[in-house]
């Protein structure tokens, strides 16, 4: 069988049995039998393809009708398939047609939505168009108005009484076109109308300004229409000159000038470059050439000082008759660890030292305690340690009444003394507290006797200070001490006004997160309000919140009353004076002043003005090793005492300097600042921020963490301490006479020695005298004994010597033997 083509191909012929030729390649061939089947033809029934209803399931049951070979299970199978595959199909179909509908709804509703929204544009792009029409037309309308004012203004009046003579006697003009007529007319009226309106001045015609659009003061448009009423009349009037007091700071900018004057800025400068002065309007001037101005303008000059923005709150004394009695202020003070705070807490019934890193006060701690007599007393606890000095001294400027505690066991201290000094200088009244006198080594006579050095006589001494032994522990003399300080407030009948501007003193400052600058305020006169606007050093603000000792919420606090204040622009300073101003304005003008002034002292103090003394700082700077750092502290109190202990470290080889400090967190900015100068980060009670901590690990900035002044102290000092240079000690271990000088090739002069005194070693140093005289100080180039080099030489042994670079040797010379030792040096 083949193809078309001609080729052979396997094939059937006849549809029965036969063999096929198959050929391959090479002339291969090979017969195969085929066999051939008749194909089964299915012929479908009548209603196949439909669902078999019940009352046809009888006759599918029917062998007759059914195909062959299907049982009657495998038909109801098949029935039942049929029947689901159906229903399948048609909810199929549904959930088409739900889902087709939704979709065409959803569309919809965007075609509707991107109307709507189109609409919306339209119809915004359409009122915003009116109403540029509209401020068009009537900017349009108030220039037409404005020009017509000012032509009507500037034409003369005409003589009523001449214009009909001159009519009478003018020929008569030859007949015109109603046109031009019509055009006079509808023009003489314009003009009429304009004159009728040019003494009255509209908003509009105020606010166009003329031509151009430019604006132009009721004032002004004032000044214009009477200098065009004078020139109509024919004569210029000079308007009355106005006299104004000027006030002359001690610098002040042209325009300034000018401004207070209501004088042009362009005359004001002319004036000064008729006086030799090429100055410009933004320029300052000082006071004296602009006093000249003034008077040359006719002015009356009044001369004031930067200052005189504080006068708003320099208040006078109260009359007696405004004055109330107030709760007296007690300072407790005294040498560290004597017992302050442990007293304060017997009487508050508290445990403030339980809060205090290391059980040391570290700040000023405020406090309002009621006797059982229902006497209030305000109580501030200072610190005890040398470097607090500053925080007792002003413990002691705001107080009423010093108790200056004295342990039984430990006498007098140095910080005892100290705060002696300064309750002297505050000029107040002590009561002298004996505590830990239920201590076994308590002696109170020699507490007494001690304070007699310090010209602190107590009562017991026949002196006027009173004295209580107490002890904090046990409750002992408790009592007492409170009707001592009850007795002294008596005497000294404190009484303050509660109804004026609040005055206060800054006890401390802190940055606190989440609530910004805090200062905790001491209320000395006046009451502090919520809302107060206030000033306080070269800070101000508004009251926003007032916190007492309690950490309760109050609306006011009165004289002797401390409260924590919230509400400042910055931290201020620990010992600032508060003052309530009456606008924000003042305070601002206040502050502003303040911190100006502050920054022009620094500058002052720290610029070297002579050539002298940037001798001697570049001599001191050469000649002494600086440790940098930046001190981080919690509150103001603790980072001013801080820099103060840290100038005290070093002497005249090695000194601290604090290149920064202040109050909240450690910032990348400190981060910054170390890393320039090689400073290491102190931190006391404040840690650094996330972005802090990379930057320094970044950097390899060193921050130290502390929460008790004393190891800050110490780790600074032992740091400062490795800048000295380390002590060099001189031991002398032996000496030898030189006998002979002899001549060694290549080494030299070789002197032959005796040691007469001690050890000759290698490694030691050498001085050679002659007559007693030192003339060479250096190092042994060789020590040898015999002809073998060694290390060492007993006394009364000869060796040999040669020096090092050096040659004049000569018999009876003496050689000195010693050894260097470097000794570590610390500071005291």
């Amino acid at each position: 069988m083949s193809d078309s083509d001609g080729k052979k191909t396997l094939g059937l012929t006849g549809g029965r049995p036969g063999s096929v030729k198959q050929s391959f390649s090479h002339g291969r061939t090979k017969n195969v039998v085929v066999e051939t089947k008749r194909k089964r033809v299915v012929v479908a029934k009548p209603g196949a393809g439909k669902p078999v209803s019940p009352t046809t399931k009888s006759t599918s049951g029917n062998p007759a009708k059914r195909p062959a070979g299907i049982s009657d299970a495998e038909l109801e199978r098949r029935m039942k398939a049929l029947a689901a595959a159906k229903a399948r199909e048609v909810e199929e179909t549904a959930e088409r047609e739900a889902e087709e509908k939704a979709r065409e709804e959803e569309r919809q509703r965007r075609r509707e939505e991107a109307e709507r929204k189109e609409r919306e544009e339209r119809e915004r792009e359409e009122a915003l168009k009116a109403k540029a029409d509209e401020e068009e037309r009537q900017k349009r309308e108030a220039e037409e108005a404005a020009k017509r004012a000012a032509a009507a203004a500037a034409a003369p009046p005409e003589d009523s009484a001449a214009a009909p003579r001159s009519a009478k006697a003018a020929p008569k003009p030859a007949p015109e076109r109603k046109t031009e007529r019509e055009d006079r007319n509808r023009g003489a009226k314009a003009r009429d109308d304009g004159g009728r309106r040019s003494g009255k001045l509209t908003l509009n015609q105020a606010l166009s300004g003329g031509e151009g659009g430019r604006q132009r003061s009721m004032a002004a448009m004032k000044r214009k229409q009477e200098r065009a009423r004078q020139k109509a009349m024919g004569g210029q009037v000079e308007r009355e000159k106005i006299v104004r007091d000027v006030q002359i700071p001690d610098m002040i900018v042209v325009s300034e000038l000018a401004n207070r004057m209501a004088e042009r800025v362009a005359d004001v400068v002319k004036s000064l470059m008729q006086m030799g002065m090429m100055v410009t309007q933004n320029q300052p001037i000082d006071a004296e050439t602009a006093e000249l101005i003034v008077e040359e303008f006719g002015h009356k000059a009044v001369r004031v000082s930067d200052a005189d923005v504080e006068d708003v709150i320099k208040a006078e004394d109260d009359a007696p008759e405004d004055l109330s009695p107030r709760p007296p202020v007690i300072t407790v003070m005294g040498h560290v660890d004597h017992g302050k705070t442990s007293i304060l807490d017997a009487i508050r019934n508290a445990k403030v030292v339980s809060g205090e890193a290391g059980g040391i006060t570290q700040h000023i701690g405020a406090y309002q305690v009621t006797t059982d007599q229902g006497a209030v007393l305000t109580f501030l606890d200072t610190p005890g340690h040398a470097a607090f000095t500053s925080m007792r001294s002003r413990g002691a400027q705001v107080t009423d009444i010093v108790v200056l505690v004295v342990a039984a066991d430990d006498a007098v201290m140095p910080q005892t003394v100290e705060a002696i000094a300064h309750a002297k200088a505050a000029e107040v009244p002590m009561i002298v507290a004996i505590n830990k006198c239920d201590l076994p080594a308590a002696n109170p006579d020699k507490v007494r006797t001690d304070l007699l050095q310090h010209e602190v006589v107590v009562e017991a001494m026949s002196g006027e200070v009173q004295d209580v032994e107490v002890s904090a522990q046990t409750g002992q003399g408790l009592d007492e001490l409170l009707e001592a300080i009850a007795l002294q407030s008596e005497i000294l009948e404190l009484k303050a006004n509660p109804d004026r501007a609040a005055e206060g003193a800054v006890i401390e400052a802190q940055l606190d997160i989440g609530r910004g600058p805090v200062a905790t305020v001491l209320v000395q006169r006046g009451t502090l309000r919520q809302g107060d606007v206030f000033v306080v050093g070269e800070q101000y603000g508004k009251v926003r919140a007032l916190i007492n000792d309690k950490g309760e919420r109050v609306q006011e606090a009165g004289p002797s009353v401390p409260v924590e204040v919230l509400g400042l622009n910055g931290t201020p300073e620990a010992g600032d004076v508060l003052n309530v101003v009456k606008t924000e304005a003042q305070a601002r003008e206040i502050a502003e002043y303040r911190e100006a002034a502050a920054k022009e002292k620094r500058a002052a103090a720290g610029a070297a003005t002579t050539l002298e003394q940037l001798m001697a700082q570049a001599k001191e700077d050469e000649s002494v090793s600086e440790l940098p750092i930046v001190v981080k502290a919690d509150v103001q109190g603790s980072a001013e005492a801080i820099v103060q202990a840290m100038e005290k470290i070093g002497n005249d080889e090695v000194r601290v300097r604090v290149l920064h400090s202040g109050v909240g967190a450690i910032t990348e900015s400190d981060i910054g600042l170390a890393e320039a100068s090689g400073a290491p980060v102190i931190g006391f009670n404040v840690r650094a921020n996330a972005p802090a901590r990379n930057s320094a690990n970044q950097k390899g900035v060193e921050i130290r963490y502390y929460s008790v002044i004393y190891d800050l102290v110490d780790d600074v000092k032992a740091a400062a301490s490795g800048l000295l240079s380390a002590e060099i000690r001189e031991t002398f271990i032996g000496y030898a006479e030189i006998r002979e000088v002899f001549k060694v090739s290549g080494v030299g002069k070789v002197a032959g020695c005796l040691v007469t005194e001690g050890i000759a070693r290698r490694s030691a140093g050498v001085r050679l005298l002659r007559d007693d005289v030192v003339i060479h100080e250096g190092t042994l180039k060789t020590l040898k004994r015999f002809k073998d080099e060694v290390a060492e030489v007993q006394s009364g042994q000869e060796c040999g010597m040669a020096f090092e670079k050096y040659e004049d040797i000569r018999p009876g010379d003496v050689i000195e033997i010693f050894e260097r030792q470097e000794v570590e040096r610390k500071l005291d």
